[in-house]
């Protein structure tokens, strides 16, 4: 692609384009609506005032809320004209999800099928779905049911009817009791397995006395497996479930259990791939390497990438280069083509001394925008290839979507200070539009200068070429500001917050790091008495050039701590420094190993994503990947060890 296409956009319209002016009417009318919608929402209809939202982009939300209070006893025909009017919003997949619950928790099932159009999405409205089908097609209904009944975890309260019902018509009989029970032993169900087995009835007696002696001792399966349940009914589903709930705590039991099992009793392949992936997964998690013979012998049968990627690393780890280029040959084609295991590919080829065929693996990987595809375009001296498509739409074809009605909501959702909705209204639009459409609407996003919402548009419309959006310049000035501050890349801290955060300045991560660059409350009290500002609080910190100027000071400090080297950095920054030192302590030398041989996998992603999307803001910020540079030629060097740690 030209490199032309990286220039700085030129703003793609102009305000006054994009964002329709209000009138004083039109203020007057967000006023009634914002006050309507609070009205809806808490059931207080008689407090809104219909003449002035008449005509309102945002009535059929009111609406929404109108109808809902009323079911189950509105008709379905309300319903379905409701859905009808407001098909191009989510209001209407909405009311159907609520008029199905509704009426089946009051058995309106008739009315239920009425609205439904189609086997529902959710587990709750299929349950009900299915129980309306009892009477109508009995066979559908066991059909769905069993469906619903085969998984190993507890199901909502809406399918205790159904499942009742196709018990008592022997629809699920002991078998699948069986069967459920054998599916909860895998999950680690433990409270479920027991409910279930006192459902069995006498002829099932001995498969339940046989799961309870397995569980208690796995070397036992040998002697049991051979014939469980009636006429052998149970003994696939009971074989897999005693060899995966053993792989877990014991992959060497288990395996030798398989073995001593595998030739007399069969299985069905899917059954025998799934109980093997999990003998292998654990073992490989648990560093049992007496079991790796077998493993690699197993390993041609199975697709799941993540023991692939267990058994490859291990492999790196222990510097066994022929088992590398085994391993990786042998992944699934969408794995091994990753421009990691190219990569890798190409390290122990080279190793091995066989440099042509070293070459063209990285060849592979440089043709890729990925971290290890820019290491591989480094060693065979070449640019880095973004892979980046057209962003550019005409002004006539931005001008268009101002006035589609999904866009005219969200600016009104916006503009009443309902975000959340505005949101929701604003994925469902790019998640059913087709290609080109999601596009103009992401050039929408960025021309509003919707940061966070642009990114999200890319991510649903799985626009990961578009890289302009995908990295959009959002708090460009700050990230400079602070950065020229405190001796930081400033395109360093970019990468940072567009990982952290995709761009959210009012991120919360479960364990409770805030903002754009996901500042742990005692991190951002630290370096805010650091810098003099003192303890910023949880919503201080989340304004975002606060955030910024302390996250850059930790970035800063951490780069110190190491030595100038943004590898161990930015594993610090997500792992914590402790964690970093003691990972350099036992490190193996070169950078590449230190990366995969990082003990959380989240680290090891978030290192890599970090230094590639900083080459990807450099790169659209100066107009191509001349004299970009993935690392630099110290981080390419260095001994990662102990003595990196400069306290």
């Amino acid at each position: 692609m030209p490199f032309a296409l990286f220039r700085r956009l030129v703003p793609l319209v102009a305000a006054t384009a994009l964002c329709m002016p209000l009138t004083a009417t039109a203020q007057g009318s967000d006023g009634a609506m914002r006050s309507a919608l609070e009205a809806a929402r808490s059931g207080n209809f008689h407090n809104i005032n219909d003449a002035a939202i008449r005509g309102h982009e945002l009535a059929g939300y009111v609406a929404y809320y109108r109808l809902r209070d009323r079911l189950p006893n509105a008709s379905p025909q309300e319903v379905l004209s409701y859905i009808s009017a407001n098909a191009d919003a989510p209001l209407g997949d909405w009311m159907r999800e609520q008029a199905i619950l509704r009426y089946g928790k009051a058995g309106r099932y008739g009315d239920l099928l009425a609205v439904a159009g189609g086997v529902p999405e959710t587990t709750a409205e299929q349950c009900y779905y299915y129980t309306a089908q009892l009477g109508q097609s009995p066979a559908v209904a066991a059909q769905g049911g069993r469906e619903l009944w085969l998984v190993g975890r507890s199901q909502p309260d809406a399918c205790d009817s159904l499942f009742s019902t196709l018990r008592a018509r022997g629809e699920i009989g002991g078998t699948e009791i069986f069967e459920r029970m054998m599916l909860a032993w895998e999950n680690g169900e433990d409270g479920l397995v027991s409910y279930l087995g006192r459902q069995l009835g006498p002829a099932w007696s001995s498969a339940a006395a046989a799961q309870q002696s397995v569980a208690a001792n796995p070397s036992r399966l040998a002697s049991v497996a051979r014939c469980v349940g009636p006429d052998c009914a149970g003994t696939a589903s009971f074989v897999r479930a005693a060899i995966i709930a053993t792989a877990e705590s014991s992959p060497a039991a288990a395996l030798s259990a398989w073995q001593q099992v595998s030739g007399s009793v069969s299985l069905p392949a899917q059954s025998r791939q799934a109980l093997e992936r999990e003998i292998i997964y654990y073992a490989l998690r648990r560093d049992q390497r007496s079991l790796l013979g077998w493993i690699d012998g197993a390993l041609a049968g199975q697709q799941d990438p993540e023991v692939f990627e267990l058994r490859a690393r291990l492999a790196i780890r222990d510097r066994d280069w022929a088992a590398v280029e085994r391993t990786v040959g042998i992944m699934p084609a969408e794995t091994q083509a990753k421009a990691r295991w190219q990569y890798w590919l190409g390290r122990a080829l080279a190793l091995r001394g066989q440099q042509a065929e070293a070459q063209a693996a990285y060849a592979r990987a440089a043709g890729q925008r990925d971290f290890f595809g820019f290491v591989a375009a480094d060693r065979l001296g070449q640019p880095y290839d973004l892979n980046m498509e057209d962003t550019r739409f005409s002004e006539a074809e931005r001008a268009q979507v101002a006035g589609w009605p999904t866009v005219r909501r969200t600016e009104a959702l916006l503009r009443v200070g309902q975000e959340g909705l505005a949101n929701l209204e604003w994925n469902h639009a790019v998640s059913s539009a087709g290609p080109t459409d999601a596009r103009r609407l992401a050039d929408y996003a960025a021309g509003r200068g919707w940061h966070v919402r642009l990114v999200q548009t890319t991510i649903v419309g799985k626009m990961l070429d578009a890289l302009p959006w995908r990295f959009p310049e959002a708090y460009r000035e700050d990230f400079r500001r602070w950065g020229q501050a405190n001796n930081v890349d400033p395109y360093l801290l970019m990468g940072i917050a567009r990982r952290e955060s995709a761009y959210n300045p009012e991120a919360l991560s479960p364990a409770g790091a805030r903002g754009l660059m996901q500042l742990m409350p005692g991190t951002a009290a630290l370096v805010g008495r650091q810098v003099g500002i003192g303890d910023p609080g949880p919503y201080g910190v989340l304004d975002p050039a606060t955030n910024i100027r302390l996250g850059s000071t930790y970035i800063r400090d951490m780069i110190a701590r190491y030595g100038g080297n943004r590898i161990a950095a930015a594993a610090a920054y997500n792992a914590g420094p402790h964690r970093v030192d003691t990972w350099l302590a036992r490190a193996p030398g070169e950078f590449d190993l230190f990366i995969e041989e990082i003990p959380f996998k989240e680290t090891r992603r978030y290192v890599r994503a970090v230094l590639e999307y900083r080459v990807v803001f450099e790169s659209l910020a100066q107009g191509s990947t001349q004299g970009v540079q993935v690392l630099t030629a110290a981080e390419k060097s260095s001994r990662y060890d102990g003595a990196m740690v400069r306290r």
